[in-house]
């Protein structure tokens, strides 16, 4: 199902029809300000599972979860006064934050070395997506299978991905650009991967 909301201005009312959706265990697809992505609800197990199994997601390799601001994070991670200031300065943002992951954090979403990718996005729709849920949503890329392509269009997305997920926000075109990933578990940050984010402050 395509449910069409404001990208400027989201609609409250139907927002909440998508907290909804998520709170009944359901994977959803939502805009973010790196493109769509594909989340549930962070406490839903079950739900969390049929994401692995959609993805083909090897278990070693966890996703990473939205989470509403740097207060929200603080409860998911373990954060230093080097990583606080530094997420301060470019959050919300593309980036995507390694830091120690706390007992809060499913064991599912850890790695082997307890740490967790967390992103606070800058868009509308997910902002106000995870404010009005109450905690983190997991995200993951629409990517078509074994191939590099994200998919920018919401019916396209809809067509390739047909009723394997619940619910599609349409929150008009966004071209897929993947966050840069910022490792903070040291006081030395470490740049992983080079994306949309502008990875000179972490340098």
């Amino acid at each position: 199902m395509l449910l069409e909301i404001n990208p400027i201005n989201p609609q409250l009312r139907l927002i909440e029809q998508v907290v909804k959706v998520l709170k009944n265990g359901a994977i959803i697809c939502y805009p973010t300000d790196t493109g769509y992505g594909i989340g549930c609800d962070l406490f839903n197990q079950k739900a969390i599972k049929q994401l692995v199994q959609l993805k083909k997601r090897p278990k070693d390799k966890p996703f990473s979860f939205m989470c509403c601001d740097l207060t929200d994070i603080s409860q998911y991670a373990h954060v230093s006064n080097t990583a606080y200031r530094l997420m301060k300065k470019n959050l919300p943002g593309p980036y995507t934050i390694v830091l120690p992951g706390t007992k809060l954090v499913p064991k599912i979403m850890a790695t082997k070395q307890k740490t967790v990718g967390i992103r606070v996005s800058s868009h509308p729709i997910s902002r106000l997506l995870l404010e009005t849920l109450g905690n983190p949503i997991v995200n993951t890329s629409v990517q078509l299978e074994d191939d590099e392509t994200l998919l920018s269009e919401p019916f396209a997305i809809e067509e390739y991905l047909g009723n394997r997920i619940e619910l599609i926000v349409d929150g008009g075109p966004i071209f897929p650009n993947p966050s840069s990933v910022i490792d903070l578990t040291s006081d030395v940050p470490e740049v992983l991967r080079v994306g949309k984010g502008d990875v000179t402050p972490f340098r």
